[in-house]
């Protein structure tokens, strides 16, 4: 399955996740997620808080990779063990140099991959579909507040930020 445009939506399996991002641009892109619980609480997966794929909210970063504006084979790698008790998941990727500069990145310019991979080896690509400037994108959201199951959604919603501070900055860019 391949979510190309912004909107575009698909159901995906629940048990276990993997979020590959991939890119050869000399940036210093992140991979980071974006969590809310079915309780309320809020939190975020990046690379200062790697997490644990043995406590709440079962999520793990593989690291940080691309550091210094490198080219080159580059890939971040998420792990999602357990979306039960998660409402809603986004899948964010900044540029950090940018970021810290509050200048525009270079998203339109770069070949930033996204694939999810569920625990039965499926796997869908979702492309960052915007037009937009901004050093911030949330490239796709995990919906998981149905019965039917989780669904995801191409969200491709870019935003720019000067420093990185409070969870609430990237909120605002998805519920905008």
């Amino acid at each position: 399955m391949e979510l190309k445009q912004k909107g575009a939506e698909g159901y995906i399996a629940v048990k276990q996740l993997m979020v590959s991002m991939k890119w050869t641009t000399a940036a210093d892109f992140d991979l980071a997620a974006v969590y809310e619980a079915k309780d309320g609480k809020q939190g975020i997966i990046y690379f200062g808080e790697l997490g644990s794929l043995n406590d709440f909210p079962y999520m793990q970063l593989s690291g940080d990779e691309g550091v210094n504006d490198s080219g080159g084979d580059n890939e971040e790698t998420m792990r999602i063990t357990r979306l039960d008790d998660l409402k809603t998941v986004w899948i964010f990727c900044w540029d950090y140099s940018t970021v810290q500069q509050g200048a525009p990145a270079r998203f339109q310019g770069s070949d930033i991959r996204l694939s999810i991979i569920d625990n039965t080896g499926k796997s869908v690509s979702v492309n960052l579909d915007s037009g937009d400037v901004g050093n911030v994108c949330c490239i796709a959201t995990i919906d998981n507040s149905s019965p039917l199951g989780a669904k995801l959604i191409n969200s491709s919603q870019v935003g720019t930020l000067k420093g990185l501070k409070q969870l609430e900055q990237l909120l605002e860019i998805v519920k905008s």
